[in-house]
């Protein structure tokens, strides 16, 4: 199942996205010694839920205003602070650690890399996240994936993990070291609805104008009521890519 931003209504994104593995996000953190921890382009808080739960203070930084006030109603202790990845709003080496869900194939990398250097202190560490499809979808994947292409506009939805040179800025980073790769597998159990408000929160379909919007969605549908799709579980797997800070 792809995955990818949004521009939709921030409370359909909360509702439909996956989460993230507990246990590989609590894992970076003490790997990092993190006690404060950036969540930089936190959108609804599906990460930084996770992150405050295993870290004592956690800073999320959201430029949308619709995101962020979601994000706020559902974690009322987190500070949440308008601001974007190339003018992170925070002083120099001021968290431990600085993570990034789903977003970073959108900044302006360069200028985002050094900003996530400059704000995390030296002897911390970066990670960066992404989900992929687990294998083996059901059959009603591609055909719903054939929709969103079928009538989304042309070049939208086309700025992802393997289309931008992601890996290339943070290895010409001289702060960070050296890139670390895991692939994490986990669930998501959900529903039609569900399903289908996770496709209309794609930036494909949430880009479209309301006619063509609607009419990718009642497509959407057909497709998930003729294979009967109800409450189902369906496997991702999370591609996190974390460097340490190094000295200096």
């Amino acid at each position: 199942m792809i995955g990818g931003p949004t521009f939709g209504p921030a409370e359909q994104y909360q509702r439909a996205r996956t989460g993230w593995p507990a246990d590989a996000i609590a894992a970076l953190v003490e790997r990092f010694g993190a006690h404060t921890v950036l969540d930089l382009g936190a959108g609804t808080g599906k990460l930084t839920e996770v992150l405050a739960a295993v870290a004592g203070d956690v800073v999320a930084v959201e430029p949308l205003d619709e995101m962020r006030r979601v994000l706020e109603a559902r974690l009322p202790g987190v500070r949440a602070l308008a601001g974007t990845a190339e003018a992170i709003p925070l002083p120099d080496a001021s968290v431990d650690a600085a993570f990034v869900a789903e977003a970073y194939h959108w900044f302006d990398l360069p200028r985002a890399t050094a900003e996530l250097a400059r704000v995390v202190r030296p002897g911390g560490g970066l990670a960066l996240m992404w989900n992929e499809s687990g294998g083996d979808d059901p059959a009603w994947v591609p055909e719903v994936i054939d929709v969103v292409r079928e009538h989304k506009l042309e070049g939208a939805g086309e700025t992802r993990r393997d289309t931008v040179q992601w890996r290339e800025a943070l290895e010409a980073e001289p702060r960070l070291g050296p890139l670390h790769d895991e692939d994490v597998a986990h669930e998501l159990r959900t529903d039609r609805e569900g399903i289908a408000a996770m496709v209309g929160s794609w930036s494909a379909v949430g880009s479209l104008p309301d006619d063509r919007r609607a009419a990718a969605m009642a497509a959407v549908r057909d497709v998930l009521e003729r294979h009967g799709v109800g409450e189902t579980t369906l496997r991702f797997t999370a591609m996190i890519t974390s460097a340490d800070r190094l000295d200096g």
